[in-house]
């Protein structure tokens, strides 16, 4: 199998070409919708970090960022800083720089105020958007393929249909060459004891310290993960527990052997399936797929989510026929079709994998369609 992708100069492959304008710190996010207001066709972000941030907590908003402005998907990359924040502006360049990505950078107190780094940024946007649209797609084998799995607004019908279906093309584009994130640690409390059984000794050991670091925190904090379950949407759609939930989330990253086991926003070094150190919400975990690498990520949910990324295409299937009819604009996927009897686990797989072909070469899924740009960093430590 192939796709049609965009080649970095680093070795990796695009499903999209973006031109990305990324403030360092959320002091810098007015600047840059400013910019992207001006020119439309640019992908701009806001968030609230890159300052009073310590230790290992502003390394992971660094790494994030910087993973993020790296994904394959995007061609070049404007830093917009403020200047004095912990997030320093040009350091970020550099490690983007250092990941083998196009970057530029600007700064409001050193350009002499908002105006300015504004009309310097539109400049600076307008030149990288005409280098970007001289990229021509080409042919990519899936060994440079990496897909992200998430489920969200999780029902009864979950582990049953779409997580399932999910896992049957999973295993098509491992056995394709290609890597598989599965993420949501707290949502695999229960059920790490089934994928453990598909790691070597190393991976598993890695996969234990994970869960027991979630159920660490949450006891911090006065919850037990493992007996109850925070979300509330979850527990409507007949979810009452974490394990219950677990059992069925596993089932998104299909049946392959677990190859690798990594923290939060960092590129996988094994393809195959892989996974990440993500919190459960939506947003958080999948800007950490994505700044792992991921190009392509699909998304179940039964009670309905329509978010999605600004860079990557999100491809939402429904767990059942309900939802799907009444949210029909936010959904690509059926796969209440299974409990209805009119298809098949196997052909809903294959409608998935069809789906995630057809985006990385180009479609875009209805999340994109609709412009869903959700980007949220996971934060580990307070602010100082």
């Amino acid at each position: 199998m192939t796709f049609q992708g965009y080649h970095r100069s680093n070795g990796t492959v695009g499903t999209r070409n973006h031109v990305l304008v990324l403030p360092s710190v959320m002091c810098a996010n007015h600047v840059v919708e400013r910019i992207g207001r001006k020119l439309p066709d640019l992908i701009t972000v806001q968030h609230p970090t890159g300052c009073s941030q310590v230790g290992v907590d502003f390394e992971q908003t660094k790494r994030t960022m910087a993973g993020f402005a790296a994904n394959p998907n995007v061609a070049a990359v404007l830093v917009v800083g403020l200047g004095c924040e912990t997030n320093e502006s040009k350091a970020l360049a550099s490690e983007i720089a250092a990941r083998g990505q196009r970057v530029e950078v600007i700064g409001i107190q050193e350009s002499d105020g908002t105006t300015n780094t504004i009309a310097r940024g539109i400049e600076i946007g307008a030149a990288l958007l005409r280098d970007a649209a001289k990229h021509e797609r080409r042919v990519a084998g899936f060994e440079h393929l990496i897909l992200g799995t998430e489920c969200g607004g999780s029902d009864t019908f979950s582990g049953i249909t779409a997580n399932p279906a999910l896992g049957w093309a999973a295993d098509r584009i491992v056995g394709e060459g290609g890597t598989v994130i599965l993420a949501e640690i707290p949502e695999l409390v229960g059920a790490e004891h089934l994928l453990a059984e598909r790691a070597d000794e190393a991976v598993a050991r890695q996969l234990y310290e994970l869960i027991a670091r979630v159920e660490q925190r949450a006891a911090q904090m006065g919850v037990d993960m493992r007996y109850g379950n925070p979300t509330q949407g979850n527990i409507a759609g007949g979810l009452t527990t974490i394990e219950e939930k677990s059992l069925g989330c596993l089932y998104k990253g299909g049946t392959t052997p677990l190859r690798e086991v990594v923290e939060y926003a960092m590129r996988p070094n094994e393809r195959g399936l892989v996974v990440m150190d993500t919190p459960g919400q939506d947003i958080e975990q999948l800007t950490g797929m994505v700044a792992g690498g991921a190009q392509v990520v699909v998304f179940t949910t039964g009670r309905g989510t329509p978010t999605g990324s600004p860079i990557a295409p999100v491809i939402k299937v429904a767990t059942n026929t309900a939802i799907f009819g009444r949210m029909r604009e936010n959904l690509d996927v059926n796969a209440g079709s299974i409990v209805d009897g009119t298809r098949t686990l196997p052909e809903v797989g294959a409608e998935i994998f069809e789906w995630i072909v057809e985006a990385a070469n180009g479609r875009k899924p209805a999340a994109e369609e609709l412009e869903f740009r959700d980007f949220a960093i996971n934060r580990i430590g307070p602010s100082f």
